[in-house]
Parts: structure tokens; sequence; C-alpha cells
């Protein structure tokens, strides 16, 4: 079937009437623009099956008129997902519905190497009494406009995850957090398999001996996969240390400090991936087939690797994908390198704070006790909170708390002065008062500092307890069968302020009363007051001679504590026990 015989050039002569004359020239015209367009046009008939194509979709096809008549589309373009093009076909057939600027994307014998885009068309086809013939298309090629705008949307695409990952990654000072951060931002976008692995040298700030032929040792800190394979059971485990020697390509990495790509991983390339053999047939096994490891690097110096694998996605890594998950790495590095310097000296300063405050002496007459110190969870710095139990002369237990105003250092060394001290002068016996207004001496010499402090003294074989208070919150007393109270001492001024005068106070204590001593960081916040919180500790120690002193001591912490807390807190609870016979 030919779409229009135009062999014959039109001739205007006056003999030929001039509706004759317009059909000829129209029927030229329709004939050139089918032969000429640049637009594939084909008609297919009732049974979708080509009576004809123009030039240009011959091109397109990469086959002649003749080699498409009869044959339907999916027997002519075996490159292409024709499932949902006939399907539109039989639609437009059914309904005379057109279907317009519909994107096809695949490959065609004309270039069976490289994919190209279309723009599909297609309307029914009919006759002036509606009969119908057949199905029109029209394709054009928008290779070039599908690859600019699949260009821009994978732009977008990576905008998208480089700001995603700004909000998610090194959102709190914790290393283990951070690595977990990092590998969820890159699954799936990036890798269908993620993992992060720092040096263990690293982890530990042990000096590196620099590039050897040796393996590394890796600590595994994360791992993220977009969906279940075997390829997770080929990496190594959280928490696991792993060794890979020199030839393997996570070494390559952290040891020249560049990306190591390989677009499509053989069967040699998976030895120098894997840990092992077993991991290698794992990894086989999963389709993994492009592999891209970048190190993870802050202030130049290499921390580990961000490793990636790719297995259901079809694409293989290239140098667009290596810059973008550089970028992603490095971010994250920073922020792993802020939190294992944070852990570190915090951990440092709660060793110190620690190993400044007491063992709880093995017997104390007539008394059992319970104590906590938290460190302020917001900071790295140690604070100046401090408790003490000192069995005395008589049977006797004095029992201390202290907060040091101010935190570093010197608050933690001005606390162990003023704890040393505490002790020097319960071991002579001195009434509470007197014993804070030598403290007070001792403060107003030590570098400008202040404390507050309450210092009790329990008599066992009198049943009550002396108390003096330096500017301190008030204890809380809970006797048997009563409601829980705040005592109603003279407050005193704070240690350091000199020549102040301080009184003490007697209390009687019975069999079950539990004295509750705490620093402020207990109950004072940013966003309550005073009065609500010291109401709700009230609350909280109502009933308190049912439960067991420590399990009293973590109730309290654990509802008046919010990780964000940027104070300490030193807790002493102290319990009358009955009388031995």
């Amino acid at each position: 079937m030919a779409w229009m015989n135009t062999s014959e050039s039109f001739r205007a002569g006056g003999d030929v009437p001039r509706t004759f004359q317009r059909r000829g020239l129209l029927n030229e015209l329709s004939g050139t623009l089918v032969s000429q367009s640049p637009v594939g046009l084909a008609v297919m008939d009732t049974d979708l099956r080509y009576l004809a194509v123009n030039p240009a979709l011959e091109r397109i096809n990469g086959l002649s008129n003749e080699e498409h008549v009869g044959r339907t589309v999916s027997e002519i373009l075996p490159g292409v997902d024709t499932g949902a093009i006939e399907s539109a076909q039989w639609r437009v057939l059914e309904t005379g519905v057109p279907l317009l600027d519909q994107n096809v994307v695949g490959r065609t014998w004309a270039d069976a190497g490289q994919d190209h885009a279309w723009s599909v068309s297609l309307y029914q086809l009919h006759d002036s009494v509606g009969r119908v013939w057949g199905v029109a298309a029209s394709i054009a090629d928008v290779t070039e406009r599908h690859r600019l705008a699949t260009e821009a949307a994978r732009a977008r695409r990576r905008l998208a995850l480089i700001a995603d990952a700004s909000a998610r990654i090194g959102t709190v000072l914790d290393v283990d957090q951070t690595a977990r951060e990092l590998a969820e931002v890159t699954v799936p976008e990036l890798a269908d398999l993620a993992t992060v692995d720092v040096l263990d040298t690293i982890l530990a700030f042990h000096r590196a001996a620099g590039p050897g032929s040796g393996p590394e040792l890796f600590r595994a800190l994360a791992l993220a996969a977009a969906y279940p394979s075997e390829a997770t059971r080929a990496a190594d485990q959280v928490g696991d240390l792993a060794a890979y020697a020199a030839d393997r390509l996570v070494t390559q990495c952290v040891r020249t400090g560049k990306p190591v790509l390989i677009p499509d991983v053989s069967n040699r390339d998976l030895p120098r991936i894997a840990r092992d053999s077993e991991a290698v047939t794992l990894l086989a096994r999963a389709g993994v087939h492009s592999y891209l490891a970048v190190p993870l690097t802050a202030r130049g110096t290499v921390l580990g690797a961000l490793d990636l694998k790719r297995a259901r996605n079809p694409l293989p890594f290239n140098h667009d994908d290596a810059v973008l998950a550089g970028e992603l790495a490095n971010r994250a590095a920073v922020s792993i390198d802020n939190a294992r310097w944070y852990q570190s000296v915090r951990n440092t300063a709660v060793t110190l704070q620690r190993s400044l405050l007491p063992e709880h002496p093995s017997h104390l007459v007539g008394l059992e006790t319970a104590s906590r110190y938290q460190p302020a969870q917001a900071t790295t710095e140690v604070g100046g909170d401090w408790f003490d139990i000192i069995p005395l002369s008589g049977d006797k237990t004095a029992l201390v708390v202290g907060d040091v105003m101010g935190s570093g250092i010197d608050a933690a060394a001005t606390m162990g002065r003023l704890r040393t001290a505490t002790c020097t002068l319960a071991e002579l016996d001195f009434d509470p008062a007197q014993v804070l207004q030598h403290l007070d001496r001792i403060t107003s010499g030590l570098e400008h500092y202040i404390a507050t402090c309450l210092y009790a003294v329990y008599d066992p074989h009198h049943a009550e307890c002396r108390i003096a208070n330096a500017g301190h919150l008030p204890p809380v007393l809970v006797h048997t069968g009563r409601p829980a109270e705040l005592l109603d001492l003279c407050p005193g001024a704070p240690l350091g302020v000199g020549g102040v005068t301080f009184h003490s106070s007697t209390v009687d204590l019975g069999p079950g009363d539990d004295l509750v001593l705490y620093t402020d960081g207990l109950v004072e916040t940013r966003h309550h007051s005073i009065d609500d919180r010291l109401d709700t500790l009230l609350r909280l120690l109502d009933g308190s001679e049912h439960r067991a002193v420590e399990e009293t001591c973590d109730l309290l912490l654990h509802a008046l504590r919010n990780p964000g807390d940027h104070d300490d807190v030193a807790l002493l609870i102290a319990r009358v026990r009955p009388a031995q016979p």
C-alpha cells in the first residue's frame, strides 16, 4: 500500500477543472508531507498490523516499509517494552480517544546498542461514514530532550539528597548514630547496600604508623540495605572488627584518600571487595554488579570509608555518583570526627568526676543509703556536684551534698578540695553549723569560687539528725505513712561569701523514714518553675518507704532528668533502719 500516488507533478491547464486542480495539488502536497516529514508516521489495520510507514519511521526503526507491513509493533521492536504501546493502540482503536505525546524509551534496529526516547501519539482512522479503518501513529525522536530532562531530574534528586543529608547527618554528637545516618541517607537513592567502616586506630586515638603493606583494621559502624539480600550477610556486622589486606579496595581507598570506582564488577573484582571467599559467593548470588568506596576525610585525616554496592539498581556507578558520595562522606566525616572527640573528652571528664566521688562505707549503724551521680548530658565539661557519706565516732554518720557553681576542671578541683576539707572537719566531731563555718572560710580563698552545701549528722542512739544549710535546696523528709515534705531550714548563704553565720536544725527520724539530699540539677530546668519541679519531686517521693532506696534513686532520675540537661546531679537517700536487738 502506498501513501499516495505523487509520482507525476501537477500541470495546470485551462481545460482542467479547478476542482481537479485543487485535488491534485492537495494529493501531491499530502504525499510530500508524508514522505518528507521528519516525524515517523505509520498506519495499522484493525488487527494492529502495519499497513504502511513513511521514510522517517523506516530510519527510526532501521527497517524498510516492506519489512514493517503485516507485522505488529512487538514483532518489529523487540528492544522496546511494547506491552504498554499495544494496550494503548487497542484502547484508541476501540474508543476513538486519541493518545498524545506518550514517552517511550528503548532500542531499535537502527541503533541497537543505545537507548533512544520517542514521543508517540495515536489516533483512530475512519471513513466518512464512521467505519473504522485502523490506527495511525506519529513517532518523534526526543532522545536529546529526554536526556536533558533525565539529567535535570537526576540533578534535582542529588540536590535533594544533599539537602536531606544536611538535615539528617550529625544530629547528635554520637559516632555510631552519625554513621547510621550516613548509611541510611545513601540507601536507596545512591546504592542498594551501604556500609560505614572506621579505622580502629582512629576510634582508639592511636597515632597511625603511616602507610604500610600490612592490613588495615576496620570497625563496622553502620549497615543499611534497600531490601533483604544475601549481600547484607556478606558485609561486616555492626560492631565487628575486620582486617583488610593491602590489596583490598577499601584499604586502597583509606590509604590513598581517593575514591575507588568499579563501574562493572567482574568475578576477578569480587575477592578484592569481599572479606572472604564465603562473602564473595554471597555478593555474586546477590547480583552485585557495581562498586564504589569513598574516604571519610575530616581535617586532612582519613577516618574510614563509605562503601556502596548496587545489585537491583541496573545503572553502574559513575563519576557523578563518586562526587556525590564524596560530598556526603565528607559532611559525615566532620560530624564523626567532632563526635569522637566529644566522646573522648566527655569520657575523660566523667572518669575524673567519678574518681572524686566516694565509695559507700561497708557498714553504717542504723542507716541504709543509696546514691547516684549523673553528669550533664549536653556538655563535655565536668561539674562541681558531689556527695559524701562519712562514718563518725559514736556510730554517727555524716551525710553531705554540695555543688560548686560553674563547670570545668577548676570547678572539679575545687569540689575535690571541699570534699577533702569536709572529711577532715567531720572527724573533729564539729556541729554541722561549725563545719559550714570552716568550709566558708576555706572556700573564700579558692579562686573566687562559691558553693552550696548541705551537711547533716545522723545519731542512731538519739534517733535524730542535725542539719545545716549553706544556700542549698532544702532536703526532703519522708516519714513513714505521711506525705513527703521539704524541711524548713535556715537557708544560710553559699560557701565563699564570707562572714556569714550558719545555723543547725534538729529533725527526728524514726525507722523507715527517708532523708533525700540532692543538687539543683535534679529539679531545675529552663522551662519549668522551681516550685513546680519541687512539687513533682514530693509527689514522686510519696510512699517511697514501700520501695527500696536504690529503686527510689532510679525513679527520680528517670522521671526528672532529660537527655539534653545541662547540669550534673548528685543524689543521696538515707533510710533509717530499725534498731538491732
